[in-house]
């Protein structure tokens, strides 16, 4: 997995201030796949406890933290000003054509928004849209834990 999928993006959003250039850390990458194996393992329990938006939180976060780690990997973070979005987008520009299950963060990060910032006319998840969260979430970070093991040196470029 040599090189960007789409270079111009990254610089746009480095451009932007969206995403910062650091140092790359195999160690945080591998601290923030832990924590997602963690919200993993707890989110199909907080479902059967029938708190479904907090289900669906733990699957968001979880995909969230997978895809930090590979941009962490590669010396990237996520700005305040770019936040989750710019997570979305930095990770999608880099592994999208690798990863398939990528193109369904930005509908799981709008869901996880809208449950998470109601309105009086909105729903809370059922347990469909939380299943389905936390089987992207599983994807990406199989994924994930796939791309940054199989990296030579730790360079998951």
């Amino acid at each position: 997995m040599r090189g960007a999928a789409d270079p111009g993006r990254i610089d746009a959003l480095l451009r932007t201030s969206r995403l910062e250039q650091v140092s790359p850390d195999m160690a945080l990458a591998r601290r923030l796949l832990d924590d997602a194996a963690r919200h993993l393992a707890t989110a199909p329990s907080v479902l059967e406890m029938g708190d479904l938006p907090g289900a669906y939180q733990l699957a968001y976060d979880a995909l969230r933290k997978s895809a930090a780690a590979l941009l962490a990997a590669r010396g990237l973070r996520a700005t305040s000003r770019g936040g989750h979005v710019a997570v979305q987008d930095g990770v999608s520009a880099l592994f999208g054509s690798a990863v398939p299950a990528l193109r369904s963060f930005s509908r799981v990060r709008r869901a996880r928004n809208s449950y998470e910032y109601p309105s009086s006319d909105t729903t809370a998840p059922d347990a469909a849209a939380v299943d389905d969260a936390i089987t992207v979430a599983r994807t990406v970070h199989d994924a994930a834990t796939a791309i940054l093991d199989d990296a030579p040196s730790g360079d998951p470029s």
